[in-house]
């Protein structure tokens, strides 16, 4: 008798997902009466927003809009509509005033955010149990193993976990599936809001090549503005580069990187766990602050930020050992300092302390509109409370290994 024929292994098949306009899908369903309009969530609760408690019910002429805000407070996320006027994440509110006037301006509100996103990654684990957590709205999975993860590429499992994503919360979300992470990266934007983009290996040259370098994950502006210096505009424009050129121009691990991500070559596995490598808090201010003339509210509001991170390591049950600050001027520059401590710790006492310190190495005779407060080098607390060092994987150019928790504003 002859053995039984042995089956080739499964394509990998890895998807990226990314919720929608997260942060303002979600505020459309409490108010499901701004559908279609340009709604633009930024800033720190006020006064004015009292009015949003009535949810629902509450008339369109009651809603704040962007043409009467004056203030420092920039833009977390933005709805399709607004983003048509050249609205986006991280503009300055003042700017997106002119820019859309008629625009309705929300506060950001991350515990409603974050109770939404365990929602629909809850839904994904019943069905692809294999999931990377990348932040609060997009996550990688691997389809390899899964039932109907090889049906017509991963398009039948995508479409289900769209499907249920949207039965359970009401919001949509676009899915890359390609041979690993890179592409699948790429891939979910390709059919941006609430779509599906297959991609395999063949469809390299079509799909990928003609697209910016700026498209893969990895691929900063300084990076880009190199790139274009040399004649390399898009990935094919890469792609047609020897290695060692590559090496040679941008470094032994950086230039190898670049050759493989243009050929599409990307072998890291869909990781279940992962550990910080930072917790950090920030808040732009509503005008710009001087260390002189404003001291007593800055202080409250470094006090605020050190106590924030501090009880963010807590929670996660984190310490660590390197202590930073961050400033953004008025003209928009930042800089940043830090210092290591002999010991880890998650006491804000200490934190101050250490952030204090690194404050007095930067220029404080300048007006600046950020501050922002960070540690680093973490050490997760063991069962005997004793720090223990993090087993982390060697990073790569494509992308943060774990991410920071949420920075939010203060006020």
């Amino acid at each position: 008798m002859n053995p039984p024929a042995t089956l080739p292994p499964p394509l990998r098949r890895i998807a990226h997902l990314d919720m929608d306009a997260f942060y303002a899908s979600v505020e459309l369903l409490r108010y499901p009466q701004l559908k279609g309009l340009p709604v633009v969530i930024g800033g720190g609760r006020r006064k004015e927003d009292a009015v949003l408690a009535a949810g629902a019910a509450l008339p369109l002429e009651a809603f704040a809009r962007l043409s009467g805000y004056t203030g420092r407070g920039v833009i977390t996320t933005a709805t399709y509509a607004a983003r048509q006027f050249g609205v986006g994440s991280a503009m300055g509110l003042m700017k997106a005033a002119r820019l859309c006037p008629q625009a309705i301006l929300l506060p950001v509100d991350f515990d409603e955010y974050r109770k939404y996103s365990r929602l629909f990654k809850q839904e994904i684990t019943e069905i692809a149990p294999l999931m990377e957590d990348r932040g609060v709205d997009e996550v990688y999975i691997d389809f390899t193993g899964v039932p109907g993860g090889q049906r017509e590429g991963g398009r039948v499992l995508a479409r289900l976990i769209q499907k249920r994503i949207f039965d359970v919360t009401g919001l949509t979300c676009s899915v890359g599936v390609a041979p690993n992470k890179l592409l699948a990266k790429m891939a979910s934007e390709f059919n941006k809001p609430n779509g599906i983009s297959v991609v395999h290996e063949a469809d390299l040259q079509t799909k990928i090549w003609p697209l910016a370098c700026r498209k893969v994950n990895g691929i900063g502006p300084k990076a880009e503005a190199r790139l274009a210096a040399q004649g390399i505009h898009t990935i094919g424009d890469l792609a047609a580069r020897d290695r060692a050129w590559l090496v040679a121009h941008f470094g032994r691990s950086y230039g190898a990187w670049l050759h493989d991500a243009a050929w599409g070559r990307d072998e890291r596995p869909v990781v279940t766990e992962s550990e910080p490598v930072s917790v950090s808090r920030e808040t732009t201010f509503e005008r710009d602050l001087h260390a002189v003339h404003d001291k007593a509210e800055l202080g409250a509001v470094f006090t605020h930020l050190c106590e924030r991170v501090a009880a963010d390591l807590q929670r996660k049950g984190y310490v660590g050992r390197t202590i930073g600050v961050k400033l953004r001027y008025d003209d928009f520059k930042s800089v940043t300092r830090d210092q290591t401590l002999p010991q880890a710790t998650a006491d804000a006492a200490q934190i101050r302390r250490a952030a204090g310190q690194c404050l007095k190495r930067v220029d404080l005779t300048r007006r600046f509109r950020l501050l922002g407060v960070r540690v680093g080098s973490l050490q997760r607390l063991g069962p005997d409370g004793r720090p223990v060092p993090l087993e982390l994987p060697a990073s790569d150019p494509g992308g943060q290994r774990s991410l920071d928790l949420l920075t939010e504003p203060l006020f």
